[in-house]
């Protein structure tokens, strides 16, 4: 039996190989990921959107502080030099030998396969006598001829050539590592432990542990855990947040601490400037003891926030630490939102009476401050601010405004082009374009909401302790559609005017016509009816003197009896008219019945076939849902004070507004570029009765865009349990074919009886 050897790399060949494979499996993956991207393309693209955004703070730090070509460049260093490699180990596996070739004795004899023996005697014969030793040949070139002469003329070794590929039979199976043979050598053991040793047991273990500590401090977010836990307990601490105490808990953020966060600084001008922030400011409360709201790092976060949401002008050295404040706000205020909602799932879960629950005006708040302090403003200002070149006194100066009564955007968009400019009289042909441009920009949403309840025979009847799924459909358009659709109905309002008279005279005619026929069809209907006639009475008993001519008495009697006829005859044909009306409307009763019983089928095949339609479609949607993902990049917002470009994200939950209570939880729409659909998902109340609920659709970046729709809800008392169903009656077949049999039997008995009583 053949044996195994194993065998490192003394040549090197085989190390080629691997080191090419895996030096190709690191450097591709990694081009297609870690190739920068074209610069170009950013510069086009902010190019594109200045004329919208050009008044931003963060386009122009965009523009002013581009971002370092240090680290691209050093990626593509990185990159071309792996490729370089590559290229380089592929070129030497071209070039080195094979080992490994297979044992063809007919090459070795310099024939072609399929030569007969006197061929290969012939060609033996004349290469032992150029390559014998004897003759001053190789001996080694020698042997392997005379080998090859043996395994095509010898029957043993031709076998052991056929079966085994060479003519001595099985040989040792042999395995080479692709390692070089120097690595196990013993001169260099010190060196090959002390390697292993360096990369197995200090470099790993420390790389895995710094990876570890700094993912166990942060959520999936990438928020402190830190920060949630201060969240969690100042959130439950006050159960009603208004905005002040809730900026003062956001500026309590790990994130904004040194000691935890390297990227945030303090700086020893920090003792100076921030006290004089905080005199200008005023309305900071300073008493309480509420560590780490009270922590320096805390009250410079609070106080910067505050500058920023007051629009004041501070000093250049904090300018750097206020923007990386602000960039840090989204984020933190999203995880509030999420600890606001846990805990509201806490309560519900829990009965104890102790845990409560924060209101949904804390929630309400929370997503107030994020559009706040992406935009600049305070709780209380206009939304017309978000707008460049509009400053207080022109917001006044529209809000009080006698002909138009303007109080949020969606009133301004609403105006006629001519309106709009003369309400905004105060500013320049140029400026009002660009304001125009930027109002143009904003977002208008379209929602659509259906209700149902999934996985059920009927999904629009809600049954009391259902699952209800309401659906909603996000289209996203902006202002300048709106300005379109204004466009064209103050065209089409511009030439009504004209053409109104002629339409109303005529609508009007049409309308005095109608009438007119209408009492000339009475007055015919009226002429139309049939005169009661009065019965015929006997003629009157004349008196003598009176001798009335006896032509004229019967040809009186002939028409009295013949109008008499004619009142017959009428009579008779309207009963045969009455009888043909009956007889067809009978016709038409069972037509009609037959269509009425077949209308109700199709409208339930319909029903049908719309419920498997829409079924398919949420599995569509789920699966699509699991498979693709989404980008989060949808449409930059407008933001004059905002250090970063913020996306459009949106809020959307279902709340009762009589009782103050949050229905479904938030969903934080991300991926909202043109349309989207939303699931939310929540039980039905435990009684039966006409329920109104409220949809709130919440940005979190634009002020006064927010949209409240009512929501209906009918619930029904649930189906009782059927007892019986015609799935359930199962026959067996035997009993069936038993059944069968025994009729046949009773039949074939009863025919012998009536033949027994016919004999």
């Amino acid at each position: 039996m053949a044996g195994q050897q194993f065998q490192y790399d003394d040549s090197g060949n085989t190390f080629f190989y691997f080191l090419t494979s895996f030096v190709g499996l690191v450097v591709v993956p990694a081009t297609y990921y870690l190739w920068p991207r074209d610069q170009n393309s950013e510069q086009i693209r902010l190019k594109n959107i200045r004329k919208v955004y050009g008044r931003c703070v963060w386009y122009r730090l965009r523009l002013l502080k581009p971002q370092p070509n240090v680290i691209p460049t050093l990626k593509k260093i990185a990159l071309i030099a792996g490729w370089a490699l590559l290229l380089f180990l592929a070129y030497k596996v071209s070039k080195t030998d094979r080992e490994y070739q297979e044992y063809n004795p007919y090459e070795v004899l310099g024939l072609d396969p399929g030569a007969t023996v006197s061929e290969i005697k012939k060609q033996y014969r004349l290469l032992s006598l150029k390559f014998h030793p004897d003759k001053g040949g190789d001996e080694v070139l020698f042997m392997r001829i005379a080998k090859a002469y043996a395994a095509l003329t010898d029957e043993e070794s031709r076998r052991n050539w056929e079966e085994y590929g060479n003519p001595d039979g099985p040989q040792a199976t042999s395995f080479g590592i692709a390692l070089p043979a120097w690595i196990v050598d013993q001169k260099n053991s010190m060196l090959v432990l002390l390697v292993y040793g360096l990369a197995f047991m200090v470099i790993l273990p420390v790389v895995v542990g710094s990876w570890w500590y700094r993912s166990i401090r942060y959520s999936g977010d990438q928020i402190l855990i830190r920060t949630t836990q201060i969240y969690t307990y100042f959130v439950y601490k006050t159960r009603n947040m208004d905005m002040k105490r809730l900026i003062m808990v956001l500026s309590g953020a790990s994130e904004f601490d040194p000691q935890y966060n390297k990227d945030a600084t303090s700086k020893p001008t920090d003792n100076i400037l921030i006290p004089q922030l905080i005199r200008e400011i005023g309305s900071i409360n300073l008493k309480k003891n509420e560590p780490p709201l009270t922590c320096p790092y805390s009250l410079k976060a609070r106080v910067l926030l505050l500058a920023h949401l007051s629009r004041m002008k501070i000093p250049e050295i904090l300018e750097e630490d206020q923007q990386f404040i602000l960039k840090k706000c989204p984020a933190l205020l999203q995880e509030m939102v999420n600890v606001i909602c846990q805990l509201i799932i806490m309560a519900r879960s829990r009965e104890e009476r102790e845990f409560r629950a924060p209101s949904l005006g804390t929630l309400e708040n929370c997503m107030k401050l994020c559009q706040i302090a992406v935009q600049g403003l305070q709780q209380f200002k206009s939304p017309f601010l978000q707008l460049p070149h509009i400053e207080e006194d022109n917001v006044r100066r529209v809000a009080n405004h006698k002909k138009y009564k303007i109080k949020s955007i969606q009133d301004l968009v609403s105006l006629k082009e001519s309106d709009r400019r003369s309400l905004l009289h105060f500013l320049e042909d140029e400026k009002y374009e660009e304001v125009m441009a930027v109002l143009g920009s904003f977002p208008h949403i379209i929602m659509e909401i259906k209700p149902q309840v999934l996985d059920d025979e009927d999904s629009n009847n809600i049954t009391v302790g259902s699952l209800v799924t309401v659906l909603i459909t996000l289209t996203r358009k902006t202002m300048a559609d709106v300005f379109e659709k204004e466009q064209s109905t103050c065209a089409a309002e511009d030439q009504s005017p004209e053409e109104a008279p002629g339409d109303v005279s005529k609508v009007k005619s049409k309308g005095w016509q109608q009438k007119n026929k209408a009492a000339k069809k009475a007055t015919k209907a009226k002429k139309k009816k049939p005169i009661k006639k009065k019965p015929a009475l006997p003629p009157p008993l004349l008196k003598p003197q009176q001798k009335p001519k006896q032509a004229n008495g019967v040809a009186g009697n002939e028409i009295i009896l013949k109008e008499e006829e004619d009142e017959l005859s009428d009579k008779g044909s309207d009963s045969d008219e009455e009888d043909t009306n009956k007889d067809s409307q009978s016709d038409k009763d069972d037509g009609s019945d037959k269509d009425s019983d077949r209308e109700p089928d199709e409208k339930h095949n319909k029903d049908d076939e719309a419920e498997w339609q829409e079924l398919q479609q949420s599995i569509q949607r789920k699966e699509r849902a699991l498979l693709e993902t989404k980008s989060k990049i949808t449409h930059p917002v407008y933001s004059l004070y905002f250090p970063e470009e913020k996306q459009e994200w949106w809020w959307i939950y279902i709340a009762d507004r009589k009782d103050q209570t949050l229905i479904s939880m938030p969903f934080h729409v991300c991926t909202l570029r043109d349309e989207e659909e939303v699931e939310l998902k929540f039980p039905a109340p435990s009684k039966p009765g006409n329920y109104q609920y409220t949809m709130f659709l919440r940005s979190d970046s634009y002020l006064g865009l927010d949209q409240i729709k009512p929501l209906k809800l009918e619930v029904h008392e649930a189906k009782p349990v059927p007892e019986n169903h015609p799935q359930w009656e199962t026959v067996i077949e035997g009993d069936e074919d038993q059944e069968d049999s025994e009729g046949f039997e009773e039949s074939y008995e009863e025919e012998e009886e009536e033949d027994d009583d016919d004999d």
